[in-house]
């Protein structure tokens, strides 16, 4: 085989199908085992151990909170939803997890956990709820669903422990239809992609552990009721916005009417204890008085799936009349934009956006991704070397830095980042696309 090019980078020499065998490999190295589950007590099939559940968590959790617009600014309301979270997590069936609770910009309704403890909840389902009882019911199910060790128990069944972490999507294998599909994607970029999808006997279990949980912090049965006859109603009202909601969270009549029948009767005792609607009423008044800007996202995401470029512009826009500052609003609108070609105006939207909240990567990847688009190679290296500053590890982003050192000239550097890519990519087009670019450069020389 021929030596790698002086001073190129460190890329071992190695065929085609060796190259792209490496790539697919997944977690490594986990002894298989059997684990008592922390919440029944039987012996269960478990290769995840508790401190793989936590790594697993703050390997991730960044990525998706980016995905759905960062961590709430309103730094009173974040603290609340905490505090609520953490009065139960004491009293449930791992009281040591490293348990802690955001709210995070997204305007779709959802709430999520990562298997380390890591909670999050949307400004979307915020925004639908009516007390407290109703976020400990939210919060007490996703406590349920780490306490019950449901994401381990998914990621044992299929012998795989990798987390794929959100990045943009880039498909094609030549360099101007590569960059040409690049906005393609922007509307719904990340959201959702490293949530576990339960099954339905996860929600049913998880059900059950929140009304335990949030009837011992104190709270009446009846908010876990009111979150699922809300979460019915609301899909009659809304059904885009609880898409990932409903995906990941399968939502039925039998599961409405199991947990009405246990508040009924199991916790028919509890039923006199507070809902806290006043408080959660304050908490809340900034997060409602902007309803009609959240509501508006929601129509503009809606427009977005459909390729609606200019109804899903006019209702971010009519966000932005509502709350002129918030970074959600200013993204989407530099998402539409991009997905319009309208990259000077996208580039505008996404530096407001930026001195908005100047510790998020988001927007750092979409003005990246219009300066792409306009050949700007060295201001779009610039963004997304300020995106990794602020949330470093994720692959695609090496990837677009790859294409910005290649457009530079810097084919050296380039063939770094792409290699650098090709150790944490899973394949794809992507990785098609660097592996050949190894290949063309003399840094990779495929078997014969």
């Amino acid at each position: 085989m021929a030596s790698p090019c002086a001073g190129g980078p460190r890329v071992p020499e190695m065929g085609r199908r060796e190259f792209l065998r490496i790539l697919g490999l997944g977690a490594a190295g986990l002894a298989a085992g059997c684990a008592v589950n922390p919440v029944t007590g039987e012996s269960q099939l478990m290769l995840v151990s508790e401190d793989d559940e936590i790594r697993i968590d703050r390997a991730n959790r960044a990525h998706q909170f980016s995905a759905d617009y960062g961590v709430l600014q309103n730094r009173d309301l974040n603290d609340y939803v905490d505090r609520t979270g953490l009065r139960m997590a004491s009293l449930t069936h791992r009281p040591g997890m490293p348990y802690s609770f955001r709210g995070v910009n997204a305007p779709y309704v959802n709430a999520y956990a990562f298997p380390g403890g890591s909670i999050a909840c949307t400004r979307g389902i915020l925004l639908e709820l009516e007390n407290e009882a109703e976020l400990a019911a939210l919060l007490g199910h996703e406590l349920g669903h780490v306490n019950a060790r449901h994401t381990a128990q998914q990621m044992s069944k299929s012998a795989l422990v990798s987390a794929a972490v959100g990045g943009l999507s880039a498909v094609a294998s030549s360099g101007d239809s590569l960059l040409g599909d690049l906005v393609s994607g922007l509307g719904g970029i990340g959201a959702g992609a490293l949530l576990a999808k339960y099954s339905r006997d996860n929600e049913r279990e998880a059900d059950a552990l929140a009304l335990t949980y949030m009837t011992r912090a104190g709270y009446s049965p009846e908010g876990m009721k009111g979150l699922l006859d809300m979460l019915r109603k609301a899909s009659d009202r809304k059904p885009n916005a609880l898409e990932l909601m409903f995906a990941t969270h399968p939502m039925s009549d039998e599961r409405y009417a199991r947990v009405e029948e246990a508040v009924r009767t199991r916790y028919g005792d509890d039923l006199g204890r507070p809902l806290h609607r006043e408080r959660y009423m304050d908490r809340t008044a900034g997060l409602r008085a902007m309803r009609g800007a959240i509501e508006a996202m929601q129509e503009g995401d809606k427009a977005m799936g459909r390729k609606a470029w200019s109804e899903a512009d006019a209702q971010y826009r009519r966000a932005l009349g509502i709350a002129p500052d918030d970074y959600a609003a200013l993204v989407k609108c530099a998402e539409c934009q991009a997905a319009r070609k309208r990259y000077t105006e996208a580039r505008r939207y996404a530096e407001a956006a930026q001195r908005v909240y100047p510790g998020e990567a988001r927007a750092h990847s979409v003005s990246g991704i219009s300066r792409l688009m306009e050949r700007d190679w060295g201001g779009a290296y610039e963004e997304f070397s300020a995106y990794d500053e602020r949330l470093p590890g994720n692959p695609g982003i090496t990837f677009l830095k790859g294409l910005s050192l290649e457009g530079m000239g810097r084919r050296r550097d380039a063939a770094q980042a792409y290699y650098d890519y090709l150790q944490a990519a899973s394949g794809g087009d992507q990785a098609r696309y660097a592996y050949n670019r190894l290949v063309e450069w003399g840094y990779v020389r495929p078997k014969q």
